[in-house]
C-alpha cells in the first residue's frame, strides 16, 4: 500500500520547530542553579529573589500578548525567528551583565522569546502534521522542552562541578566559570539559540497559514512534500478554504462567536489550573526544596538532575502512546497519580522528620510527581491548545490561553518562596494536590478527544456542541 503521507520530512520540519521547545525549558529550568548564587552575591530578601525568578515570567506574558498577532499577521516562520533572535539576545546579555538590572532586562528579553515561541512552535507543527500523527508531532515540542530542562540541570550540576577547580588568566573566564558561575549557566544558552535562529529558514511557511493568506499555490506546495497523495493536497486545501469562508467573519468576531468562545475559555482554564498544580514549584525551586530537607547543594543539584531524566523519559513514552490512548485518558491517570504522590510528598515534610525518613524517600515522591505530570497535563496541554481553534485565528485564540497559562506560572514563581515559607512545605504540597481536582473535571465534562481528528473536524465540534447546548 502506497505511503500517503511524507512522515521523515514531516518529522524534520516538527523538530526544527521544536528547537524553540528546548530553548523554552533551557531558559526555564536554568535559573533553579543560580538562584541561591544571585540571591548571595546581591543580598536579595525572599521578594525580591522571588522577583529574579519571576522577571522572565513577565517577558513571557507580554510576549504571548503578541505572539498570534504576530503568527497571523507575519506568518508561523517569521515569528519564530524573531523568537530565536531575542534568546541570543538575552543568553549573552545575561553573561556579560554588570549589574543585577542589566541582568533583570536581559531576563525579561528572553521570557519575551519564551512567550512567543511556546505559542507559535506547538501551532507550527500542529498545522504541518497528518491528523493521525499531529499528537506526536506536537508533543516532540513538549519532549523538546523537557530536553531543555535536563540540559539545563545538567550543565549547572557541570559548571558548579568545574569552578571547584577552574584556573584561568582571563578575568571574564574566571568570573565566568569559576566566582560568578551562574553567568556561564545563563550565558550557555546562546549556542542553541543561535542554532534554532539558523535552521528556522530551511522550512516552510505554514500551508494553512498560506491559505488563509490566499497563497494557495505555495500551500499545494508545502503539502505536495507533506502528502504522496495529490488528491489528499486538494483536500486539504479545499477543506481549509471551505472552513474559511463558513466563519465568515474577521478575527475579533469569530473569536467571540460562542462556540469558539467556549473553547477559549476551556483551554484557558485548563492552562492556568495546570500552573497551580506544582510543577514548575518543582522545576523551579526544586534546589532550594530539597536543601530545605537536609541536602546539600550538590546533592540537591544532582535531584534536580535524576527529576529531569524522568521528566524527559516519561515525555518520551506519552509520545508514542498519545494518539493511540487519547488525550483524556493520558489526563485521567496522571492526574490521578499526581494527586497521590502531591499528597506524599506533603506527608513526607510533615512527619518525615519525627518518623526519621531517608531523604531518598522525598526523592522517591518526587520522581513519582515528575513521572505522573510528564505522562499527562505536560503532554497534552500544548496538544489541546494547538488544534482547538479554528485555522483564521488559531494564533490570537492560542495566545489568549497561554496568557492564563503564564499568568499562573508567573503567580507560582512569585508566591512558591511565601507559600514555601509561611503555608510549610507540606501545605505547600496539599494545596497542588487539591488544584488536581477541577483539572481532571474540566477535562472529563467539558473537553472532545481529539486524537485521531482533522483540525477542521475539532472545529466543527465547538460550533455543533454550542449548537446542541442552546
Amino acid at each position: 500500500m502506497k505511503n500517503t503521507e511524507n512522515i521523515l520530512y514531516v518529522l524534520l520540519l516538527a523538530i526544527v520547530a521544536a528547537i524553540g521547545g528546548f530553548l523554552f525549558g533551557y531558559d526555564t529550568a536554568v535559573i533553579s542553579g543560580t538562584i541561591s548564587q544571585i540571591t548571595s552575591q546581591f543580598n536579595l530578601s525572599t521578594l525580591q529573589s522571588g522577583w529574579y525568578v519571576g522577571c522572565a515570567l513577565i517577558g513571557s506574558i507580554v510576549g504571548v500578548l503578541f505572539a498570534g498577532k504576530l503568527s497571523d499577521s507575519f506568518g508561523r516562520k517569521s515569528t519564530m525567528i524573531f523568537s530565536a533572535a531575542l534568546f541570543t539576545i538575552s543568553a549573552l546579555g545575561c553573561a556579560v551583565s554588570p549589574s543585577l538590572e542589566q541582568l533583570i532586562v536581559y531576563r525579561i528579553v528572553g521570557g519575551l522569546g519564551i512567550g512567543i515561541v511556546s505559542i507559535v512552535s506547538p501551532l507550527y507543527i500542529s498545522e504541518i502534521s497528518p491528523a493521525k500523527y499531529r499528537g506526536r508531532m506536537v508533543t516532540l515540542y513538549q519532549l523538546a522542552i523537557t530536553i531543555g530542562f535536563l540540559g539545563a540541570y545538567l550543565m549547572n550540576y557541570y559548571l558548579m562541578d568545574l569552578s571547584i577547580s577552574f584556573t584561568s588568566s582571563s578575568e571574564l573566564l574566571t568570573k565566568v566559570f569559576r566566582t560568578e558561575v551562574w553567568r556561564g549557566m545563563l550565558g550557555a544558552e546562546s549556542l542553541p539559540a543561535v542554532i534554532f535562529f539558523i535552521v528556522i529558514f530551511i522550512i516552510p511557511e505554514s500551508p494553512r497559514w498560506l491559505i488563509v493568506k490566499g497563497k494557495e499555490g505555495d500551500a499545494t506546495r508545502v503539502l505536495s512534500k507533506i502528502y504522496n497523495d495529490q488528491q489528499i493536497v486538494n483536500f486539504q486545501v479545499d477543506e481549509t478554504k471551505m472552513m474559511l469562508q463558513s466563519e465568515g467573519k474577521s478575527d475579533w468576531r469569530l473569536l467571540f462567536s460562542p462556540g469558539i468562545f467556549r473553547a477559549v475559555i476551556i483551554g484557558s482554564a485548563i492552562a492556568i489550573l495546570g500552573q497551580f498544580m506544582g510543577v514548575n514549584a518543582v522545576l523551579y525551586y526544586g534546589p532550594s526544596i530539597f536543601e530545605s530537607s537536609g541536602l546539600s547543594s550538590g546533592d540537591s543539584l544532582y535531584y534536580q538532575t535524576l527529576i529531569g531524566l524522568v521528566n524527559m523519559g516519561t515525555t518520551i513514552l506519552a509520545l508514542f502512546i498519545i494518539d493511540k490512548v487519547g488525550r483524556k485518558k493520558m489526563v485521567y491517570v496522571g492526574v490521578s497519580g499526581m494527586i497521590v504522590s502531591l499528597l506524599l510528598i506533603g506527608l513526607y515534610f510533615m512527619k518525615g522528620e519525627a518518623l526519621n525518613m531517608p531523604s531518598q524517600l522525598l526523592l522517591t515522591f518526587f520522581l513519582l510527581y515528575i513521572f505522573f505530570t510528564a505522562g499527562s497535563i505536560s503532554a497534552v496541554i500544548f496538544v489541546f491548545l494547538s488544534e482547538m481553534y479554528p485555522t483564521k485565528i488559531r494564533g490570537l485564540a492560542m495566545s489568549i490561553a497561554g496568557l492564563s497559562l503564564w499568568i499562573g506560572t508567573f503567580l507560582i514563581g512569585q508566591l512558591t518562596p511565601w507559600l514555601l515559607e509561611t503555608v510549610t512545605p507540606g501545605g505547600t504540597f496539599f494545596l497542588f494536590a487539591a488544584m488536581c481536582v477541577p483539572y481532571i473535571l474540566i477535562v472529563w465534562k467539558l473537553m472532545p478527544e481529539t486524537a485521531g481528528k482533522s483540525l477542521e473536524d475539532i472545529e466543527r465540534f465547538w460550533m455543533r456542541k454550542y449548537n446542541t447546548d442552546k
